[in-house]
């Protein structure tokens, strides 16, 4: 296996926070390691299949990455068009789907794009970003601008889903020249053990967490990946919703039918094109 090099991103706020910078973009460099990791997180790509079947598509989903809740939906018999501004990601999804049978390849199509600008010509009846996309909007003008292409893709009476994490207080009040230990791992890329730490770093006035993940193999040097996450609060997503002219809104936890609370990981709120 090649050796991952050591990675030249900066590794504080300072110099992050945009969209299509280091922190929004390293994180999914590599999609072995992507794939890898979140092999076994499956709770959402059931819910947004669901979903999908129930709307009866077409689908638009924004941060389709390399196909993780796409290729799902598509197997599940929906057309899907996804959004992505990694072209690494994008790369391997064209390679995932010369593996699928005909009939799910043509269901699926992607396009190399910002999501706050790129325009796709047609309306869809449902229109996604699972797993946090929306968390590397840094601004509230990328919020805005966003959400203004949301709108005017989705048909009438047309249905908006999107997840988020919710802040983590513990994680925003960590010592950021502090790196927290997690065990071993075995880089799937490069084939090696590696010891792997992360370093938090919270700014309370942008709302930006950045995680710095680094990975320090027995031989050659150590490498670092930096990702940035927006942190948002129901109350502000409600107020940005309603203000891009969105309604029926509604919070759930964890890719459930229950209300959010105090003890959600994951809200995931919907709302509609009037």
């Amino acid at each position: 296996m090649t050796r991952a090099p050591e990675t030249p991103f900066p590794a504080t706020l300072a110099e992050l926070g945009s969209v299509g910078d280091a922190g929004a973009l390293a994180h999914y460099s590599d999609p072995a390691y992507y794939t890898r990791v979140y092999k076994s997180r499956r709770h959402d790509v059931e819910y947004y299949v669901e979903l999908a079947r129930a709307t009866g598509g077409p689908v638009l989903e924004y941060g389709v990455g390399n196909g993780r809740v796409a290729l799902a939906i598509a197997r599940a018999g929906v057309e899907v068009h996804g959004v992505d501004l990694s072209r690494p990601m994008l790369d391997d999804l064209a390679r995932r789907l010369e593996k699928e049978k005909p009939a799910t390849r043509e269901r699926v199509r992607f396009t190399h794009g910002d999501m706050r600008s790129a325009r796709l010509e047609r309306e869809f009846s449902l229109v996604i970003v699972p797993f946090n996309g929306l968390m590397h909007l840094y601004e509230s003008t990328d919020v805005e601008a966003h959400f203004a292409r949301v709108h005017e893709h989705l048909e009438t009476n047309g249905v908006f889903v999107f997840d988020f994490s919710l802040p983590v207080p513990s994680d925003l009040a960590r010592r950021p020249d502090r790196w927290y230990r997690a065990p071993d791992l075995r880089h799937p890329t490069t084939g090696e053990v590696v010891k792997y730490a992360e370093r938090f770093e919270y700014d309370p006035i942008r709302q930006l967490l950045l995680i710095v993940m680094k990975f320090e193999p027995k031989k050659g040097k150590p490498w670092s990946i930096p990702l940035t996450h927006r942190q948002f609060f129901p109350r502000e997503i409600e107020v940005e919703l309603r203000h891009a002219g969105f309604s029926d809104i509604v919070f759930t936890a964890d890719f459930s039918d229950h209300p959010a609370d105090r003890s959600t990981d994951s809200v995931v709120a919907s709302c509609r094109k009037p």
